[in-house]
C-alpha cells in the first residue's frame, strides 16, 4: 500500500473540515454522528467555506509533491478550490435557485438518504426536521444578500422556486407529512414521543418552505431578473466548474450544433429499419410504445428490470471488459420516495456497507415503462457508468485519499464517463437490439440538443432559420427541445427549466463524452507511436483508478 504523504492528509483534513460543515455531506458519504444535524446555508456559513478553502491552498503551496499520485491531488485541489473561491468572490452563492440543485431541493432531498430501520434513526429525523427552519432561513439570508447586491435569479427561477416551495408547504400532500407518517409503517412501533417529535418536525418544516415561498413572491420576485440568459462570464465560470477544463464554448457550440444533426440522421435511419422505408423518428417510437414486450407494468416490475438488468451487465463485462472487485458487483435498484421524474445514482459508503444504488423517482399516476428507452439509463447509471465510475474511486483507497476517493466529482468527468459507457455498451454488442439502440441514439440526442439549447441560450447565440432567427429565446429553444426530444410535455419542461437555470450543467455531459473519446484517441495514438499495443481495458482501469478529476489534470496524468 503506498504510504499517505503531506499532501494526503492535507486533503484528508480538508475533506473531515468540510464533514464539520455540512452534516448533509456527512450523510451522503455514510461518516455517522451527524444525521441530526442541517447545514448552515446562510452567508457566514460561505463565508467559512471560504476560508477553508484559502486555508488549504496556503498550505498546499508549501508541499511538495512526492509522487505523480501528488501531483494529480495537488492539480485537482488547485483546480476545484481555486474556482470555488473565484465563484464565492464573484456572489455566485448570492442567487443559487433553480428547479434541480439549489439549497431548496438539496434541504428536502438529503432526506432520501436517510436509513429508517430503527427508532434512534427516526429520531435523527425529526431532528433533522427541527433543524430545517434554521437552514432555510440562513439560505433566505442569501438570497436577501443577493437582492441588496442586485444578484437575483431570472423570474422563471424564482415563479418555479414558488411553486415548489408552496408544495412542500401543502399539509396534506407536502413530502415531510408523508415522511412523518412513514415512521408506523416503517417495522418500528414509534413512542408516543417520537411521533410527536416527527409530527412537530413536519410541521415545521412545512411551515419553513411557506416562508420560504412569501419571501421568493414579495421579496424577490419583484426584482427578478426577466432574461434567462446569464451572460458569458458567468457562463465561462459555471462550464469550467463542470467541465474542469476551458473549452472554446464558440467551437463547442458549433459542434454541438453538427452533432445534433450527425444522431438525428443516425436515429432516422434505424427508425425506418424499425418501422418500415419511409418511417419518421415517430413512427418507430410509436411501434417501440406498442410492442408489449417492451412494456414494463408498476413500479415493482420496474425496479426487477432494473436489477436484472444491472447484474447481466455485471456478469457479462466482468473480466472480459473491466476487471470489477467483488465488492463493486452489488448494486441496488430503487425507487425513489419522490416523484419528479429523475433518474440518479448514490455512490458507496467508504466501507461499501451501504452499496451504489440506482434511483428512479417515477411521476405520480406513471405505472407503464417502456425498456427500449431506458436500457441505455441502466448502463448509464450502473455498470459501465456510474456504479464502476464512482465504486472504483472509492476501492482505490490504497492509492487515493478521501477527498479524491469521494469529494472532487465533475460532472464532465462522470456524465461525459456515462454517455461514454453507453456508447461503449453499444460498441460490445449489449445494444444489438434496433430497439435498444434506438433508445441509446434518442437519449444521445437528447444531450446534444442539450448543448445547442443550453450554450445558445446563455451565450445569445443566432437560432436557427427555421425558428425565426434573431438569437436563441426559451420559446425557441421549446421549439427545438420538441421537435428532438421524446418526452411528455412535463419532462419537457421540467428538462428545459433545468437548462435556463442551471447554466453549464447539462451541456457537460455531452461535451464531456467527446472529451472522453479525444481522450481515448490520444491514448491509442500514443501507444502506437511508441510502437505498443492499445489495451483498452488497460486504458480505462488506469483511467477509473485516478477517480474523478477535472479532465485537463486527467489529461495531463493518462496521456
Amino acid at each position: 500500500m503506498r504510504e499517505q504523504s503531506a499532501i494526503d492528509r492535507l486533503a484528508e483534513d480538508h475533506t473531515a473540515r468540510l464533514v464539520e460543515l455540512s452534516p448533509m455531506l456527512a450523510t451522503q458519504l455514510g461518516v455517522p454522528g451527524r444525521d441530526h444535524l442541517l447545514d448552515d446555508c446562510s452567508p457566514d456559513a460561505h463565508a467559512a467555506s471560504a476560508r477553508l478553502n484559502r486555508d488549504t491552498l496556503a498550505t498546499l503551496d508549501r508541499l511538495t509533491p512526492t509522487d505523480p499520485v501528488d501531483e494529480v491531488t495537488a492539480a485537482a485541489l488547485r483546480d476545484r478550490l481555486g474556482l470555488e473561491l473565484e465563484a464565492y468572490e464573484a456572489g455566485d452563492h448570492l442567487d443559487q435557485l433553480n428547479n434541480l440543485a439549489s439549497p431548496l431541493q438539496g434541504l428536502r432531498a438529503i432526506f432520501d438518504l436517510m436509513p429508517t430501520d430503527t427508532a434512534a434513526q427516526w429520531a435523527d429525523i425529526a431532528a433533522r426536521l427541527a433543524a430545517l427552519p434554521a437552514a432555510l432561513a440562513g439560505y433566505r439570508a442569501c438570497l436577501a444578500d443577493g437582492l441588496r447586491a442586485q444578484r437575483v435569479p431570472a423570474i422563471r427561477q424564482v415563479d418555479l422556486g414558488i411553486a415548489e416551495a408552496t408544495g412542500l408547504a401543502d399539509a396534506d400532500t407536502s413530502f415531510f407529512t408523508t415522511l412523518a407518517d412513514r415512521a408506523a409503517t416503517s417495522g418500528i412501533t414509534p413512542s408516543p414521543s417520537l411521533e410527536a417529535d416527527l409530527r412537530r418536525g413536519a410541521s415545521g418544516a412545512r411551515e419553513a418552505y411557506a416562508e420560504l415561498a412569501t419571501f421568493l413572491r414579495d421579496d424577490l420576485a419583484p426584482h427578478a431578473r426577466a432574461e434567462d440568459a446569464v451572460g458569458r462570464e458567468r457562463y465561462e465560470r459555471a462550464s469550467r466548474e463542470f467541465m474542469g477544463a476551458t473549452i472554446d464554448l464558440d467551437e463547442t457550440y458549433d459542434w454541438g450544433v453538427e452533432e445534433l444533426a450527425r444522431i438525428t440522421a443516425e436515429q432516422e435511419a434505424l427508425a425506418r429499419r424499425i418501422a418500415g422505408p419511409g418511417a419518421t423518428v415517430a413512427d418507430a417510437v410509436a411501434a417501440l410504445d406498442a410492442d408489449p414486450d417492451r412494456i414494463l407494468h408498476g413500479t415493482d416490475e420496474l425496479r426487477a428490470w432494473m436489477q436484472t438488468t444491472a447484474d447481466e451487465a455485471v456478469e457479462a463485462l466482468d473480466g472480459v471488459h473491466f476487471d470489477i472487485p467483488a465488492r463493486m458487483r452489488s448494486i441496488e435498484a430503487c425507487i425513489a420516495p419522490t416523484e419528479n421524474g429523475g433518474i440518479y445514482y448514490t455512490g458507496p459508503t467508504d466501507d461499501f456497507s451501504r452499496p451504489g444504488r440506482m434511483w428512479w423517482s417515477v411521476p405520480s399516476g406513471v405505472t407503464e415503462f417502456n425498456t427500449w428507452r431506458e436500457k441505455t439509463t441502466v448502463y448509464h447509471e450502473g455498470v459501465p457508468g456510474h456504479h464502476l465510475q464512482l465504486g472504483q474511486a472509492v476501492h482505490n483507497s490504497a492509492e487515493l485519499n478521501w477527498w479524491r476517493r469521494q469529494i472532487c466529482w465533475l460532472s464532465g468527468h462522470g456524465e461525459g464517463w456515462a454517455l461514454y459507457a453507453e456508447r461503449l455498451m453499444e460498441e460490445f454488442g449489449f445494444l444489438d437490439d434496433p430497439g435498444d439502440r434506438f433508445g441509446m441514439l434518442d437519449a444521445q440526442r437528447l444531450r446534444a440538443t442539450r448543448v445547442v439549447i443550453d450554450l445558445g441560450l446563455h451565450l445569445g447565440k443566432a437560432a436557427f432559420d427555421r425558428y425565426g432567427g434573431g438569437t436563441w429565446s426559451y420559446d425557441t429553444c421549446w421549439e427545438l427541445m420538441n421537435d428532438n426530444v421524446h418526452m411528455d410535455e412535463a419532462s419537457l419542461r421540467f428538462e428545459l427549466n433545468r437548462y435556463a437555470g442551471w447554466p453549464g450543467q447539462a451541456p457537460s455531459y455531452k461535451v464531456g463524452q467527446r472529451l472522453w473519446e479525444q481522450l481515448r484517441a490520444d491514448a491509442t495514438a500514443s501507444a502506437r507511436a511508441r510502437s505498443d499495443e492499445f489495451s483498452l481495458q488497460d486504458f480505462h482501469t488506469r483511467a477509473l483508478n485516478l477517480g474523478s478529476l477535472p479532465l485537463d489534470v486527467l489529461r495531463d496524468a493518462l496521456i
